[in-house]
């Protein structure tokens, strides 16, 4: 791995949206102001709509910033083939706006399920059984929807797509994304690793082991620590995803579980040359975001040049 690029989205100032679960928003050019001064040169785009939509507009908020475009989250509705096309012309639309801005290193279309929608899975995330998982036919549908989105981007824009593994949703466990994989397109559809979705979604495991497992389709690396005695309370008392969140199961880098040294070291290993994106998955109003940010990216340069 080259030098380390850092960047962090705006999911770590609050800005997560979902049908339950809204809030008053920090406007994005102070958001982006945060980061900057936090110590990041990158970012994600965010909900659509949440930033500038316009790309002149846009294209001037990072350049004047020296801020590259990263990616940005598109949750489709994977298992339900009646989403598929509304969700191609969703990703293509967002990928247009990333291509329309994108320098270098060319930013992402980054996939999800619709997490966070279907109750049994919100209610049991970090806890999934195989019981609750897709059948045979939902999962050629769930693979179908996402290697339409991901060839339609590719061809539309020339830009390629990763797929976000995600607790509340319907790839969550190792073997949830073992069987996304299989059934994808590997020329168009890579893997956004998520460390902290991995650590909660296989009860703790070691991330090293999920990197090793993917690491033919791992192109992408989001940072986010995972914190365990969160998540044994969230098993305990039966809390459901966004109960997890409230109490910090996804908390600042070097306070949980997941061994960020290790992580590095594997990039440096396997050669990884594109951006390392921090997140900190929190709901509106919560924490001190760009302290936060700041701490986060400290701890990164803290542990850089450990020994491997």
């Amino acid at each position: 791995m080259a030098k380390m690029r850092v960047g962090n989205a705006p999911c770590s100032w609050g800005t997560l949206e979902f049908e339950d679960v809204k809030g008053k928003q920090i406007e994005y050019g102070r958001m982006l102001d945060e980061l900057v001064e936090a110590g990041y040169t990158g970012t994600e785009l965010g909900d659509w709509g949440y930033m500038s939509t316009d790309p002149e507009v846009l294209r001037s908020e990072l350049e004047k910033r020296d801020l590259v475009m990263l990616g940005a989250f598109v949750p489709v509705a994977l298992k339900d083939k009646d989403a598929h096309r509304a969700g191609v012309v969703n990703a293509v639309r967002t990928a247009r706006l990333l291509a329309a801005v994108a320098t270098k290193p060319k930013p992402y279309l980054v996939l999800a399920d619709n997490n966070g929608t279907v109750a049994e899975r919100t209610r049991n995330a970090g806890r999934i059984t195989a019981a609750l998982g897709l059948g045979p036919e939902e999962w050629r549908t769930f693979a179908q929807g996402a290697n339409q989105v991901a060839h339609a981007v590719r061809e539309e824009t020339g830009l390629r797509t990763v797929f976000h593994h995600h607790c509340a949703g319907y790839v969550e466990t190792p073997d949830e994304i073992a069987r996304f994989l299989e059934l994808t397109d590997p020329e168009v559809i890579g893997l956004v690793f998520d460390t902290g979705h991995y650590a909660y979604g296989a009860g703790g495991s070691d991330v090293i082991q999920g990197l090793e497992r993917f690491k033919e389709r791992v192109w992408y690396i989001h940072c986010k620590d995972y914190q365990p005695e969160v998540a044994r309370r969230a098993r305990a008392e039966q809390w459901d995803y966004f109960q997890a969140l409230r109490h910090g199961v996804f908390c600042e880098l070097g306070k949980g579980s997941v061994d960020f040294s290790a992580v590095l070291c594997w990039l440096k290993a396997n050669r990884y040359d594109g951006y390392i994106l921090v997140e900190q998955d929190i709901l509106p109003g919560m924490g001190t975001p760009k302290e936060s940010a700041r701490r986060n990216r400290n701890y990164l340069r803290l542990i850089e040049n450990n020994d491997c």
